[in-house]
This record gives C-alpha cells, sequence and structure tokens, in this order.
C-alpha cells in the first residue's frame, strides 16, 4: 500500500501528493505509552522531526515523575531529545478527522547523569533502539529472525458493576445487543456481534501496513486473539505498538473499552502476548536444523538462554504488580520456565512444524508487556543460550510441575532483584536502561501501594 520510504525527499514528496495536512511524530516510552506531537505539514517539512523535554522517558504510567529518577539520572533542567522519524513507519492515520501521516522515531541526546555518575546516550534508554541494538548483535552473530506475535485482549464495558469490578462488553451487531455469559472459545457467533468493531479496526490496520492475518475468541469472557504474520522484528514491533492505540481507540469509537492488561478478571485467564521465533543464518539456512533435519543443538541453546534469564526476564514480561495475578492461574497462564514440544502448558513451546521452518514460542509474555523491550530480551537471551552453549533442563511432555529450578518470581519486586543480577539481561539491556527501568518500577509499586483502584484507574485503558 506504501512505497518503500527510505529519505525524507521521499516521504515528503509522499505527503503532498496525498495532501497530508498534518504529520504526528511518537516514540513509545519505557511503559509503551506514545508520546510525541503533531505538527503542521509546512512545519515538519522545515524540521523533519521534533524536540521533547527528556523527562518523557522518566515517567511512570500514571505519568509520575519519580523523584529518584531525576536525582540521579536525568538532568534536572529537562534538556530536549531529538525525535528522528524512521520513515520506512510512514503511513496514513485513518482514524483523524483530517488527512494525517505518522511517523515512529527515535531519540537522539546525550546527557551527564544528574549527579555526575555518567555519560550516557538516550538510545540507551530507549526500548525501540534497544531492541535494534539487540537485533545489530544478532547480525553481527550471521543470524537474522522472523518474528510473529499473538496478541490477547478483552473487550470491556465502559460502565463497572455496582461492586467495582469490570463488566463484558455487549455485542453490537443487532437492536437486541448480545450478552455474554458463557465461555465461547472459538465461538464465531459470538465474535460476529463484535464485527462492527473488527470491521472497522482490520480496516485500520491495511492502512497502517500492521499485518494481522485473523482474530477469533479466546477462552475467557469478551477475549480475543489477534494473529499476525511472520516478519521482521522491528516492524513486528512497531506493528503491535500501532495495533493497540487502534483497538483502544475504535473500541471506544464503539462504545466499549480494549485493554490488554494482564488479568481484568480475576476468575477468568489473564491476557497474553505470544511470540513464535524462527533464525536464518547467512546462507538462509534455518540454525535450529541439523543436517539431517533434526533439531540441532542450538535449538536447545536457545532455549537454554530463555531459561537461564526467565526469572529476571519477568520484570520485561510481567511489568507491574498485577501482572502477576495472572500468573497465579497455571492452568492458563504458564507459572515456571519449563519447555516442550507442542506443549502449550510450558513457557517455551516447539510447534510441530517442518524442518526448514522450525521455531520457538515464548508464551510468557502479558498483553501489558512492552513489545520492543519483549523481542529485544527474547532474542537477546536466545543469542547468548547460544553464544554461551547454555543447556536447558529437560523437555516436559505433560502440564509441568512448578519446580525449585522452574519457579516464576512471585511478585515484581522479587523480578526487579532478579533484573539487576542476571548477566544475560545486564548484556541485552546494559546498566543506565536496567538502573532507570528499576526506579521506575519502584516508583509504580509505591504509587500501586497508595491506591486500592491502582490497576483499574491506570492500567485498563493504557497497558
Amino acid at each position: 500500500m506504501y512505497p518503500e520510504f527510505s529519505t525524507a525527499g521521499e516521504a515528503l514528496a509522499w505527503l503532498e501528493a496525498n495532501e497530508i495536512q498534518r504529520v504526528e511524530l511518537v516514540f513509545a516510552d519505557l511503559t509503551s505509552v506514545a508520546r510525541g506531537k503533531i505538527l503542521s505539514r509546512a512545519s515538519f517539512a522545515e524540521t523533519l522531526g521534533a524536540k521533547m523535554p527528556s523527562l518523557f522517558l522518566g515517567l511512570t504510567v500514571t505519568g509520575g515523575e519519580p523523584p529518584e529518577v531525576f536525582k540521579r539520572i536525568f538532568p534536572p533542567m529537562f534538556p530536549d531529545m531529538a525525535m528522528r522519524p524512521d520513515w520506512r513507519t510512514l503511513v496514513r492515520d485513518p482514524l483523524a478527522g483530517v488527512p494525517t501521516a505518522t511517523l515512529i522515531c527515535d531519540i537522539e541526546a546525550s546527557f551527564t547523569a544528574a549527579d555526575g555518575h555518567c555519560q550516557y546516550e538516550v538510545a540507551e534508554l530507549s526500548p525501540r533502539q534497544l531492541l535494534k541494538r539487540t537485533l545489530a548483535r544478532l547480525k553481527a552473530a550471521g543470524y537474522r529472525a522472523k518474528v510473529a506475535p499473538e496478541l490477547e485482549f478483552f473487550l470491556v464495558h465502559p460502565q463497572r458493576l455496582a461492586d467495582g469490578g469490570l463488566q463484558v462488553a455487549h455485542g453490537m451487531s443487532a437492536q437486541v445487543p448480545h450478552i455474554e455469559s458463557s465461555h465461547d472459545l472459538a465461538s464465531a457467533e459470538t465474535a460476529g456481534t463484535f464485527a462492527p468493531f473488527f470491521d472497522e479496526l482490520w480496516a485500520a490496520c491495511e492502512a497502517q501496513n500492521i499485518p494481522i492475518t485473523g482474530y477469533g475468541h479466546e477462552s475467557a469472557l469478551g477475549q480475543y486473539e489477534v494473529n499476525f504474520a511472520p516478519g521482521e522484528p522491528l516492524a513486528q514491533a512497531d506493528a503491535v505498538f500501532r495495533f493497540k492505540r487502534l483497538a483502544r481507540e475504535i473500541a471506544r469509537r464503539h462504545g466499549c473499552l480494549a485493554t490488554f492488561m494482564a488479568k481484568p478478571y480475576l476468575t477468568e485467564p489473564g491476557t497474553g502476548l505470544h511470540w513464535h521465533i524462527s533464525l536464518a543464518d547467512a546462507q538462509g539456512n534455518n540454525p535450529f536444523t541439523a543436517a539431517d533435519s533434526s533439531p540441532h543443538p542450538r535449538l536447545k541453546h536457545f532455549i537454554g538462554g530463555w531459561q537461564a534469564s526467565a526469572r529476571a526476564s519477568m520484570a520485561i514480561l510481567a511489568p507491574y504488580a498485577h501482572s502477576y495475578v495472572r500468573l497465579h492461574r497455571p492452568d492458563a497462564s504458564p507459572a515456571s520456565v519449563e519447555w516442550g514440544y507442542d506443549n502449550r502448558t510450558a513457557a517455551f513451546r516447539v510447534p510441530h512444524s517442518d524442518p526448514a521452518n522450525r521455531r520457538v514460542e515464548h508464551r510468557l509474555p502479558g498483553g501489558d508487556a512492552n513489545p520492543y523491550l519483549s523481542l529485544a530480551l527474547m532474542l537477546g537471551a536466545g543469542l547468548a543460550g547460544m553464544q554461551q552453549q547454555i543447556e536447558p533442563g529437560p523437555e516436559v511432555s505433560d502440564r509441568p510441575a512448578v519446580s525449585e529450578r522452574g519457579a516464576l518470581p512471585a511478585d515484581l519486586s522479587e523480578a526487579l532483584l532478579e533484573l539487576q543480577r542476571c548477566p544475560i539481561m545486564g548484556e541485552v539491556f546494559g546498566a543506565p536502561f536496567i538502573e532507570l527501568y528499576s526506579m521506575i518500577k519502584q516508583h509504580e509499586l509505591n504509587e500501586q501501594a497508595a491506591d486500592a483502584d491502582f490497576a483499574i484507574k491506570h492500567l485498563l485503558a493504557r497497558s
């Protein structure tokens, strides 16, 4: 639908030819919130970017400003960061009232830490650029990745119940709305009652080059899953980032809420963001497959890297205190770090496939996880596993028991401690990011401790 933009000149010519009036520039902060500006086309043509105060990388999901961050990391005068568009991400905004285009940006700036303890580039703190750094390391090792996400979400009624709880959204396709009361796993009829929402969402995804291939009703009340075609990791993370924004806005236009929070209903399964990952070497061969078509040891080593860093990775893959409620129901979400062939109860699954398409599925992330950070740690940890030849534990062929070796952190505080001392995560993210991320998450824990309604108030519409 769009040309392959690679230069500012090509992008500006397309904006003019399509009579675009406004240009939105955004980046994803650590909590996946889209931060940015909307410029007139004329202003954008002059600046080819924008500037934003550095404080936007130090905010919690509530918009809070942790004092520790601004005493130690970000300079107190909040100097600017430059937003540099990635021209390949130029697409039309299908929901804007006037012709508008949108671009995802990388951010640039060099700072001396507020307390003077180090100097750093803002790119070291940017989720998207951390993924790009991991992809560069993967390329240097002779590999390129292809990934396909499976993203779950809930459609929720905007009015809460008398007890403060959430209720399932009502169907939209008939004068008498369908009110879901049964567990309609894979029910085409129930999904069909939300056809107006999904029709508009699908069209919007096509307008933004988001490669969805299908959707269906999941196992919980009001829960749906969207599947994406396989693609290049950075483009897929961009697609998930954009999909969430579209789903939330289109749901509001249809009188309901789309939420990716980990566990909207305590008695129902939670929200997952599963990633299927395959690799190719410089010759285009699958390094997970040996010459005789059997699984290559690299497959297990890749999984071994995941297992070795799994406890630390949960600080990223389950980024809020609320996220751990999802992990406490092991019949619906993995509760340990086991792996198995075509075993959906394990954290790491090797699906059935032909040898050329052998891949692994990472099933631990919640729907509230940042897609850029999630992919960075999965690819980085898998690469570390191959380079260090880390052997995983034994394959499990049934529902895994939670062993001492395989137990996940009980809460975010425990996961943050694991993140801070994990050498693989240190290599993937670097000390500046881990320090900043830990400060932000600790501040969010303090915010939640003071607000019993924190999860619904702040995560329902933003995670």
